[in-house]
């Protein structure tokens, strides 16, 4: 992972991406029908920047939509920088610099370089045709704008939604703020694939065609800027209406009505589609009598083709459903009318914008700064609708990630039998495994025989770090006698360990001649050659050249313990 520079003071959170890895553990007692760490929905306790780091050889180019919404740094009131690095540099600065409050003139500083290096992580967990939204309201949007833009380029950007997030709205000094802002950036907007949204409008107020649903738009005379005839001569043109009402770009009879584009006070106009568009979507054209002119063209919009009634999403999100009133509503309703959260999004809102996402029924959704579990309980919405699979990972460094974020996505899976919605009562069912961060791994002391990894555990950190590849969850274990754990085009990637100091101080951790020759020899069959990770070798390096084996030498204390 490449190191990034910072200017000025703050050069010391460079140290972030630098930070010994934690891995994920396992909290079976917390969690909710848990079928399998490496397949289940994750809920992870702890710092963010830890568990994503922790996520990376399992999950780095696999998360489809990414949804977060960090603290918005209004300086109403503090937070703390809380990073728990080991460096005691910083340490005694966070100490020396804490809180972070309306008072404190660098707040803008350090709240970027809190949201920095998690940006840099949660984008190489993106997949190149995923997307990430940011929420944030005036006080940080346009620093996050630009962070962002430089983060995952800004040929990346796909727009800013401004979303009604309070009719009642929260009064200003100024004017009355009844809006929030969601950024959103693709990780390869040449790939990416957005979808579009069920449509507000009522289905009575569309009518019906051969081709589908639609609704009269505008009229096809052009009208405002560029729209008289010396502007785009091109776009004036005769069209001939039929008695049949049928449209064509050439006179097929005498009774044929000639109709130019004009405008009210009779001067030349021009219309709004080309001679090829009014060709080809004739369909898309309704002729209506006009006392002046004869006949008026009309437009069809049509929100899709078919039974659903959807639209491309505007910028400007309204629906009653998004209000913070009603995601405070859904989550007291889960907690026995207890109001125990300040500000929880409402479910539909994050539900579009995942739809929006187009994120499959086998993606994954994360959200690093989980708060009440919104996104949890949004997913498993959608899955309930279509009996899809999607994935949630929610990351939450506060206490209250068991007495609040998972306890409501238990109830959300399990169902509260007093809640008045019928859902809410029965429950979506799913399950999740909850998850702390364990003690950091630092290669000194990787293998002196407290905690140590697991086999498919370590083999993804290993294989992560190495070549930057993520294999996914429950993909490396050993597939021979020889610990074959991974191939790609090239390599054939073997791993000599397991969880045992014993086993690790014995023969059977070392890499031997005959272990080495079937590696060559199974690599000659399909073009690949052997990557051996072991604590020893019994081999010259001549011999492993003449054999075409890289060996990767484990922590040798192992050997002197």
């Amino acid at each position: 992972m490449p190191t990034l520079e910072f200017k000025g003071k703050h050069n010391i959170y460079a140290h972030h991406l630098t930070v010994p890895y934690r891995p994920i553990e396992p909290d079976e007692a917390r969690s909710c029908n848990p079928s399998g760490f490496a397949e289940d929905n994750l809920i992870i306790h702890g710092d963010n920047l830890y568990a994503l780091k922790a996520l990376l050889p399992r999950y780095a180019n696999r998360v489809k939509c990414i949804y977060i919404d960090p603290p918005y740094n209004t300086g109403s009131q503090d937070w703390v920088y809380n990073d728990r690095v080991n460096s005691p540099l910083m340490q005694a600065w966070l100490e020396e610099n804490k809180p972070v409050d309306g008072e404190d003139m660098e707040r803008h500083d350090k709240w970027l370089c809190m949201l920095w290096p998690r940006l840099h992580l949660l984008r190489e967990l993106l997949s190149e045709d995923g997307v990430i939204f940011v929420s944030i309201d005036d006080h940080e949007q346009w620093r996050l704008l630009a962070s962002l833009e430089e983060i995952f380029g800004e040929q990346n950007f796909i727009g800013t939604l401004i979303y009604v997030q309070n009719l009642g709205a929260l009064p200003g000094r100024w004017m009355t703020q009844v809006t929030e802002y969601i950024h959103v950036f693709a990780k390869n907007v040449n790939q990416v694939s957005l979808a579009r949204l069920p449509a507000n409008e009522d289905p009575e107020d569309w009518k019906q065609d051969e081709l589908g649903y639609y609704k009269e738009g505008y009229g096809l005379v052009r009208s405002g800027t560029s729209a008289n005839r010396e502007d785009r001569p091109n776009l004036y043109f005769p069209i001939y209406i039929g008695a049949d009402l049928s449209i064509s770009l050439s006179r097929r009879s005498p009774e044929d009505t000639e109709l130019f584009p004009t405008h009210s006070d009779g001067s030349d106009a021009v219309w709004r589609w080309g001679r090829d568009r009014v060709k080809n979507n004739r369909q898309d054209l309704i002729v209506r009598p006009h006392e002046r002119s004869g006949y008026q063209l009309i437009t069809k919009v049509r929100p899709d083709i078919g039974d659903t009634f959807t639209s491309k999403p505007r910028s400007l999100w309204y629906k009653p459903e998004y209000a913070a009133a009603n995601g405070t509503n859904i989550i007291n309703a889960l907690m026995d009318e207890q109001r125990v959260f300040d500000f929880p999004k409402a479910v539909p809102l994050i539900a579009d914008l995942i739809r929006f996402a187009n994120v499959g029924p086998d993606d994954v959704v994360l959200d690093s700064f989980a708060g009440s579990g919104t996104t949890a309980h949004a997913v498993l919405s959608l899955n309930k609708e279509d009996d899809g699979k999607r994935k949630f990972i929610l990351v939450e460094c506060e206490e209250y990630a068991d007495t609040i974020t998972a306890e409501r996505v238990r109830r959300v899976i399990n169902g509260v039998p007093h809640a008045k919605n019928g859902s809410l009562r029965e429950g979506l069912g799913g399950s999740f495994t909850y998850c702390t961060l364990g003690k950091p791994t630092e290669i000194e002391k990787l293998l002196l025989g407290g905690g140590l990894p697991s086999y498919e555990s370590f083999a993804a950190h290993l294989l992560y770090t190495t070549t930057g590849v993520s294999a996914g969850p429950g993909a490396l274990t050993p597939k021979n006698e020889d610990g074959l754990f991974y191939s790609d085009d090239k390599f054939d990637h073997y791993l000599l360990y397991k969880p045992d100091l014993e086993y690790l101080r014995s023969n059977a951790s070392v890499l031997k001649w005959e272990q080495a020759e079937r590696m060559s020899a199974a690599g000659a069959l399909n073009g690949r050659k052997a990557v051996v990770y072991a604590s020893a070798k019994y081999l010259e390096l001549a011999d492993l050249m003449d054999l075409e084996v890289t060996f990767c030498q484990l922590p040798h204390i192992v050997r002197e313990t």
